[in-house]
């Protein structure tokens, strides 16, 4: 199935369209989908909303518990993508082209929503929040993966910091999804129930921090941008070049990376 309706807010830049975030979520993260779904009880019959879906790294795995699944996304081109993969694997899958600060979804609709490293992307924090929340019926679950702060993609970011444009005004950080305190502000009453877990997924892919540079130069959209914004300073390029691969090799033990993120349910009230 696939049904696609306009987002209430345009995508200010094709970010997750540049690359190739289909193979870093296949290649390096595709555990976290499948843990998020079962920590959040995804099962037969449910309703359920993937919000920041991408190409379905949480979405396919729910869908194939027979939950009747939503995946919602604002880079339709990370939809059409997912949709190809649902078609492979014969899922039925609803995919939407929606803004998650602003979902087109009537109150309590779903029996959960769920987000794997996606929501965590929605500059506004509040906004995204509160449609997580406003969208589930009361006593639906809540499931999120985020990366932290502390771990490697929470570091990855900081380390791009210095190099990249200035964010939009009011928008966040999107590694304060990974702060449990953070969370828990941002859901506040409307939640309970609340658990909230630091794991880690271990990624054996890279020989080298130069090698982990390189592949998220290719296919990782924020990675991307920040270096087109510098492109024409090569000096620029060569500091960031060498920090993400002093980066990389700091987290390297035995050929194998642990990028820590949280896991973080709820129910709503």
């Amino acid at each position: 199935m696939t049904t696609s309706t306009t987002p209430r807010t345009q995508n200010p830049t094709p970010l997750w369209a540049l690359g190739d975030y289909h193979a870093v979520a296949t290649e390096l993260i595709a555990p976290l989908g499948p843990r998020v779904v079962e920590a959040t009880g995804i099962g037969p019959g449910q309703h359920v909303l993937d919000v920041a879906a991408g190409t379905g790294n949480a979405a396919l795995p729910a869908a194939r518990t027979g939950a009747d699944v939503v995946a919602s996304d604002i880079t339709q081109a990370l939809l059409d993508i997912g949709q190809r993969a649902a078609d492979a694997q014969g899922l039925d899958l609803d995919w939407r082209a929606d803004d998650a600060q602003a979902l087109p979804y009537d109150d309590a609709e779903f029996d959960a929503a769920i987000s794997c490293v996606g929501v965590m992307f929605a500059p506004r924090h509040q906004d995204a929040a509160d449609e997580l929340a406003r969208v589930v019926r009361p006593g639906g679950r809540i499931g999120l993966i985020s990366w932290t702060p502390e771990g490697f993609i929470g570091r990855m970011f900081a380390t791009m910091k210095p190099y990249a444009p200035a964010p939009p005004p009011g928008a966040q950080p999107p590694p304060l999804w990974g702060d449990e305190a953070h969370v828990r502000g941002l859901l506040g009453d409307g939640v309970t129930d609340v658990v909230a877990v630091r794991e880690t997924v271990s990624i054996d892919r890279f020989a080298s921090g130069a090698e982990f540079r390189d592949f998220f130069k290719a296919t990782y959209g924020p990675t991307i941008m920040v270096y087109r914004s510098i492109a024409d300073d090569p000096s620029r390029v060569a500091e960031l070049d060498a920090a993400l691969a002093a980066l990389g090799d700091s987290a390297l033990v035995d050929g194998r990376m642990e990028w820590e993120y949280l896991l973080l349910t709820c129910r709503r009230a």
